[in-house]
């Protein structure tokens, strides 16, 4: 796997698992979430025009991808409504280096090593460890984060293929972006009967600045599915979990336990046998 390919997909891991603790926080998450997603459709509207257009083989992944990602905002948000940072993520997480890799191999014909193989598996056993035992979110919770992960899974490896057919890899993560921020913005119109921003409010300032960072993380994985197969890019972003896991400990007051660092462990030694 690239060096190139693993630093991107790390990065891109710790952005996002910085924006799921500030959506966590949030008194409206429906509302943050879609000023997240607002935000970053402004950004990207000037730079639509400056970057090669997409060929028509590529729009029908980038309105799919857009549409998925619609999903998986309104399924994340009811996840965290009864769940915490570090019990919600993991499961969400968990369920999306096995289902990508799985989407790879039967539809794509991608196949991996034995080496990328069990990175694979560690991370996800890893991950799925770290919402097991007494304190675990309640049920609907972990049904909604599944839901979520498979959701996930989907539009990734939608990525992983609709990338391939653009001469810029960048101009399809913004197009995405853009349409997925305008078609979320208008399922909240449609389901909240109008969409109040308040300029002057701190809240809204932070929920576009959580935008940036969420456009910033989909964005690096996204450039760097173009250097390395799905399941591998996916699996070593997966280890946002662990940074998920010490962000809920160290900023949100989460128990930090030895069942969740040692399954961090079992997720680092999966993210570097993956890259081998």
């Amino acid at each position: 796997m690239s060096i190139v390919a693993v630093c991107l997909a790390l990065i891109a891991a710790i952005l996002h698992a910085s924006w799921n603790a500030f959506l966590r926080t949030g008194a409206d998450r429906l509302w943050s979430i879609t000023i997240m997603s607002l935000a970053g459709s402004i950004i990207t509207l000037p730079f639509l025009f400056a970057l090669p257009f997409p060929a028509a083989p590529a729009w029908p992944y980038i309105l799919l991808s857009a549409c998925l990602q619609v999903g998986y905002s309104l399924f994340l948000v009811a996840a965290y409504r009864h769940g915490e940072l570090g019990q919600v993520y993991p499961i969400v997480r968990g369920t999306v280096p096995l289902l990508v890799t799985l989407g790879g191999f039967l539809f794509f014909g991608e196949v991996l090593g034995p080496f990328q193989t069990l990175g694979v598996v560690l991370i996800a056993a890893g991950i799925m460890s770290l919402s097991l035992g007494k304190t675990r979110a309640a049920t609907s919770s972990i049904l909604f984060a599944l839901t979520t992960g498979l959701i996930i899974a989907c539009y990734s490896t939608v990525d992983s293929r609709g990338v391939k057919l653009v001469a810029q890899p960048v101009s399809y993560a913004l197009w995405v972006l853009f349409l997925f921020g305008i078609m979320i913005t208008l399922a909240y119109i449609v389901t909240r009967r109008g969409l109040s921003i308040d300029l002057r409010a701190p809240a809204t300032w932070k929920a576009a600045g959580g935008g940036v960072v969420a456009m910033l993380a989909y964005g690096l994985v996204v450039v760097a599915y173009a250097y390395a197969p799905a399941g591998l890019v996916t699996a070593v972003r997966e280890t946002s979990v662990v940074f998920a896991v010490l962000i809920g400990a160290l900023v949100l007051g989460e128990p930090l336990t030895l069942r969740r660092l040692l399954a961090c462990l079992i997720v680092a030694g999966g993210a570097i046998s993956v890259s081998l």
